[in-house]
């Protein structure tokens, strides 16, 4: 995988530090443990309405990021099927804003 960004989201799920789906990925909002959102531009819109209101809601400043990745190229970095996925570790967070804004997203 060449792909900077996916590796370190690989990275990122292989230490536990990543909730994956609607459920886990809210619920780690709620108990703010999340560091990041990452929604599948494949995602429904009103799960990425959902999620940005969530991330934001009551003062949270959660970054919410939509990436150009089928659900099909997450799920094969991460290992299971998710459309939205969070990450709990600040370490991680921060790096996978640093690749995204750096624009090292599907990059061979």
């Amino acid at each position: 995988m060449n792909d900077k960004f996916l590796s370190l989201l690989g990275m990122a799920r292989r230490s536990g530090n990543l909730c994956l789906g609607h459920d886990a990925a809210v619920s780690s909002v709620v108990k703010n443990k999340a560091q990041l959102c990452i929604v599948s531009e494949e995602g429904s819109e009103r799960l990425k309405k959902e999620m940005k209101h969530a991330c934001s809601f009551e003062g949270k400043n959660i970054p919410v990021i939509i990436v150009n990745y089928e659900i099909t190229e997450l799920s094969k970095a991460i290992g299971s099927k998710a459309a939205v996925i969070t990450v709990t570790d600040e370490g991680f967070a921060s790096a996978l804003v640093k690749r995204y804004e750096e624009g090292q997203i599907n990059a061979d």
